[in-house]
């Protein structure tokens, strides 16, 4: 594995190249990203694809990546032009590309406007609220948990992102008007350190779910889009959102093992089933 430090005007990407550039095999190199999420949470994934060379990095601001631009939002046009300019520096032609969560909205970002970097697109379970019917509600439970985090700190607010997230179908007026959970029922701390940080629960973040894709661009591009869902997310809002995104695109969810972190091992908690993950995503890989 090497290291590299892209230096931009706004901000130092730090990305990871597992395996030779050019690749052994002549297929492009596999980019895994997601958010808010660095490099670490790819590790079982990468260990899985050691015939690929395989290429990972901290979306600016979070791990190894240094802001420049004085700003603490997270906006997935910006990031897209981030995971651009990193493509551009392998120099080795359009990449495959498995984007999860937070990661998979600046994919499609990105594919809209830089149509030509991406040869397969698998668009794990991007949290996206307008191809919902229930958007202004999910909206709401949004700013909901988010009060929570500023009134009452992490585990707090953790615990009603947990409630939001894991409730199954639409979200109604009788999930809006339960009182915020008892974090201890979730397992998290009930102390409150104090910081408001979190690109999770504040504010920072929302511009993932309120972007709004270009659908018809999407179609129009080159770029071959799978859009996944977890077998496990079916009827939460995750995998509500990959259902609707890929009928909205003309195409069917396809379904991988396990939930919304079903590529990772148990070393960041809710363990998913890492090898029956890669299994699938190479099954769909394959396919081109």
């Amino acid at each position: 594995m090497s290291q590299h430090t892209l230096e931009l005007p706004e901000v130092d990407l730090v990305y990871d190249v597992h395996g030779p550039l050019p690749t052994a095999d002549g297929r492009p190199p596999l980019m895994m990203i997601g958010q808010p999420m660095d490099a670490s949470g790819f590790q079982a994934q990468v260990n899985l694809f050691a015939d690929r060379t395989v290429v990972t990095y901290d979306p600016r601001g979070l791990g190894r990546s240094t802001r420049k631009d004085g700003v603490v939002t997270n906006e997935p046009e910006v990031q897209a032009e981030d995971v651009h300019a990193i493509i551009e520096a392998l120099g080795a032609g359009p990449v495959d590309m498995l984007a999860s969560s937070g990661g998979a909205v600046t994919a499609l970002a990105l594919v809209t406007a830089h149509p030509r970097d991406v040869a397969t697109l698998v668009a794990h379970e991007p949290p996206i609220d307008s191809v919902l019917p229930d958007a202004d509600a999910v909206h709401r439970a949004r700013v909901a948990y988010t009060q929570v985090y500023q009134d009452k700190g992490w585990g707090a607010g953790m615990a009603a992102f947990i409630a939001m997230t894991s409730w199954e179908g639409e979200i109604t007026d009788e999930f809006l008007a339960q009182p915020a959970p008892d974090p201890a029922a979730f397992g998290m701390p009930t102390d409150d350190d104090g910081t408001r940080e979190d690109p999770l629960l504040s504010d920072r973040s929302w511009a993932v779910p309120l972007f709004r894709p270009d659908l018809e661009a999407l179609k129009a591009a080159p770029t071959r889009i799978v859009v996944a869902v977890g077998e496990e997310s079916m009827k939460v809002y995750t995998g509500r959102t990959a259902i609707a995104l890929a009928e909205q695109l003309g195409q069917e969810a396809v379904v991988f093992p396990s939930h919304h972190g079903g590529f990772m091992g148990g070393e960041f908690g809710y363990a998913g089933q890492p090898e029956a993950f890669a299994a699938k995503l190479r099954e769909i890989l394959d396919q081109t």
